[in-house]
């Protein structure tokens, strides 16, 4: 028996760029910064240094009908909003057998709006004030679920957990599914909504967050030698993945193939990545020979890059050790900052965009690329490139390493 093929059927994504892919595409491509000074005046009075954030072009809320809107937090309504665009595309009304349908939607917080808001609520008011919908809108696996009901999912619903990398572990392991024979179709990816000022707080903390309030736009500088931290975001992006027989029988369109996964971890710190990258060595490794291809296919590297002082330059390591110093890259999150358990997932999409098209994004705010890179970095303007192999890679705190090998048809 020939073994199974993956492909991209749909793609979705509501983003700091735009409410969907063709505006977020385009946003990447002319070196547009979804970054800005956050409204919250909460910030300042508790000493939160942080005052910049990356979030949604527009309220979620409002691009959902009241009544399901009002039953979902935000996380939940960027990922069933960017899973209809997602769906639409893919399905386009065909007849599609439920159980045989799964859904693989990753979040690093679930619905941390809920949590706080409900706290909030329990503590000026006491109980009778809560919400009976608090449970369902706060739990991590809600996300999943709510993207299982908009599209009637009965092969299962799956909700991986992996921080910074969660978008792309649920598309590893919709690929999974899909090669196991769990299912037909699966639609995978991220979202993720924690704009708030613990939030903000707690990561500021760590001192991985951007501080230069003063030149938002600019906050976000993945590889510049000026770089200074990542700026949080929030979005969703999703993927309608298949069996290519099952495509080809129905006459779907195909965009990509997700040709390999590599999924590995560092056990070397709670944030700080390896060093040395050993562990995203072996995922870049395990991902490029699940799809039978060698270091020299690889034509473009997506890369985490977050703009990390310690982070970037790792991830730089690891490329050119497992795959060689040819590849171009680019850093999304200079221009969508970083959304991190959509991180993966809309990064995914661009790669797929990047295959259809031809083009490969600049990487935002890149002015002077750190010497230690020692890499092709697209910087300034789109480039041209007829690309036939992208490297999707996707890191996050607990040391989880996800790369994805995605394929022109």
């Amino acid at each position: 028996m020939a073994e199974t093929e993956v492909v991209v059927t749909g793609l979705g994504a509501v983003t700091p760029l735009g409410n969907d892919v063709a505006t977020t595409w385009s946003g990447l491509l002319a070196g547009r910064t979804g970054v800005r000074l956050l409204e919250d005046e909460s910030l300042a009075r508790l000493g939160v240094p942080v005052r910049i954030g990356a979030p949604v072009v527009s309220d979620p809320a409002q691009l959902l009908p009241r009544s399901e809107a009002r039953r979902m937090d935000r996380c939940q309504q960027l990922a069933v909003i960017a899973a209809r665009q997602a769906w639409e595309i893919a399905i386009n009304g065909a007849e599609v057998d439920p159980d045989r349908v799964g859904v693989v939607v990753g979040t690093g917080a679930g619905g941390a709006l809920t949590s706080q808001s409900q706290y909030d609520l329990l503590m000026k008011q006491g109980m009778r004030s809560l919400s009976p919908l608090a449970v369902p809108m706060l739990m991590p696996n809600g996300p999943a679920a709510q993207v299982g009901l908009a599209v009637g999912a009965r092969a299962g619903v799956h909700a991986p957990v992996a921080a910074c990398a969660s978008g792309a572990d649920a598309i590893a392991w919709a690929w999974r599914m899909l090669k196991a024979g769990d299912a037909d179709v699966v639609v995978a990816g991220g979202a993720e909504a924690n704009l708030t000022a613990f939030t903000l707080a707690a990561f500021a903390k760590t001192r991985t967050l951007s501080t230069n309030n003063e030149d938002p736009q600019r906050a976000s500088r993945p590889w510049d030698v000026d770089r200074d931290g990542f700026v949080l975001g929030e979005g969703a992006g999703i993927l309608v993945l298949e069996r290519a027989e099952h495509a080809k029988a129905r006459g779907a369109k195909t965009y990509a193939r997700l040709s390999g996964v590599g999924t590995t971890s560092d056990a070397h710190h709670i944030t700080a990545p390896d060093p040395e990258a050993r562990g995203q060595v072996r995922a870049i490794t395990a991902a490029l020979r699940s799809a039978g291809l060698s270091p020299s296919d690889v034509g473009h590297v997506n890369a985490h890059a977050t703009s990390t002082v310690v982070g970037d330059i790792p991830e730089a390591v690891a490329i050119r050790t497992a795959i060689g110093s040819h590849p171009v890259l680019t850093g999304p999150k200079g221009a969508l900052g970083h959304l991190v358990g959509a991180a993966g997932a809309v990064e995914a999409v661009a790669s797929v965009l990047t295959l259809e098209h031809g083009l490969i994004p600049p990487t935002a705010n890149l002015e002077v690329v750190d010497p230690a890179v020692k890499l092709d970095v697209v910087t300034g303007r789109a480039r041209e490139a007829d690309v036939a192999a992208v490297v999707s890679n996707s890191f996050g705190f607990g040391g989880h390493n996800v790369s994805l090998v995605l394929t022109k048809n």
